[in-house]
């Protein structure tokens, strides 16, 4: 589960106490002093808090018209609470840059409203970003012969050997977070093809266990195309500084509205870069 972690500053170091390495070992005493280690993450990058506003309106139209019922502004308030949800997962999937104004129509899926998940891990951990291989400059190929790889699990096995640390590798956390687009191509022609009942069970118990590479999968909504991520679902943080949610509710004649201004100072943040990698550029390809 992604952590909603509240914060007294607006920027600092970040807070997670993720494992940064191995432990155990043994020092010859007679020789030298026995050597202690951080067991903390050793990634030093700080978190900013950015004015995030998720500002609302209802007109006297609507409110007139649902007067009638009680429980209107509780259903309104949950549409609202609910949305604001959606937001945070699509900026936390989507998010590039927090500018100073933003454009909902040219970055529909909030891309300048904060930076997310995804472009920490651009821009912190490059080594940890998959997104080219050896068929084409610029993606990686899926194919049964000719491809950079002959399926997806290939592609996620042997990622996570060549990218994440030995000791992160066999984590059972570890999950590959996805769209839709990527499970339809693996696992459609598995029930086009179920024609007899022992198929069609079969069929159903791979699609109750859905896993790649060996790694659970866990599809998640406005999630990148032709991409996934490897990593903990508890590496993945907003953090809210507290003491800046606030909330004004205006009776805007002017307008025939009851406008909600509401607003939050939030951050975007990768716990430990060890646990992540981010595979992109992802064409599969029909064809032998």
């Amino acid at each position: 589960m992604i952590n909603v972690v509240p914060v007294d500053e607006q920027s600092g170091e970040k807070l997670g106490l993720g494992v940064a390495g191995t432990l155990a070992g043994r020092t010859d005493t007679e020789i030298k002093d026995r050597d202690t280690r951080d067991p903390t993450t050793l990634d030093a990058d700080r978190f900013e808090c950015k004015q995030t506003n998720f500002d609302s309106h209802v007109t006297y139209a609507k409110l007139d018209l649902w007067a009638k019922f009680k429980d209107f502004q509780i259903r309104m308030r949950s549409q609202v609470v609910q949305q604001q949800a959606r937001d945070r997962i699509m900026i936390g999937w989507n998010g590039l840059i927090a500018a100073k104004q933003t454009d909902r129509v040219t970055n529909p899926l909030l891309q300048d409203v904060n930076v997310g998940w995804l472009e920490q891990i651009r821009q912190n951990r490059p080594t940890h970003v998959f997104d080219t291989g050896a068929v084409a400059p610029d993606k990686i190929v899926i194919k049964k012969t000719g491809g950079d790889y002959r399926n997806l699990d290939a592609l996620v096995y042997d990622a996570i050997a060549k990218f994440l640390p030995e000791w992160v590798q066999g984590d059972t956390e570890l999950v590959c977070i996805v769209g839709a687009g990527l499970l339809h191509e693996k696992y459609f022609p598995m029930v086009d093809g179920e024609d007899k009942p022992s198929e069609k069970i079969a069929a159903d118990i791979l699609m109750s266990k859905k896993s790649l590479g060996g790694k659970q999968v866990v599809q998640v909504p406005f999630f990148p195309a032709g991409t996934i991520l490897v990593t903990r679902l508890d590496n993945l943080s907003i953090y809210e500084q507290e003491g800046t949610r606030r909330k004004t509710i205006v009776d805007n004649a002017k307008r025939n509205r009851v406008e909600t201004y509401e607003s939050v100072n939030e951050a975007y943040v990768v716990e430990n870069y060890d646990f992540a990698l981010l595979i992109e550029n992802i064409e599969v390809q029909d064809g032998e």
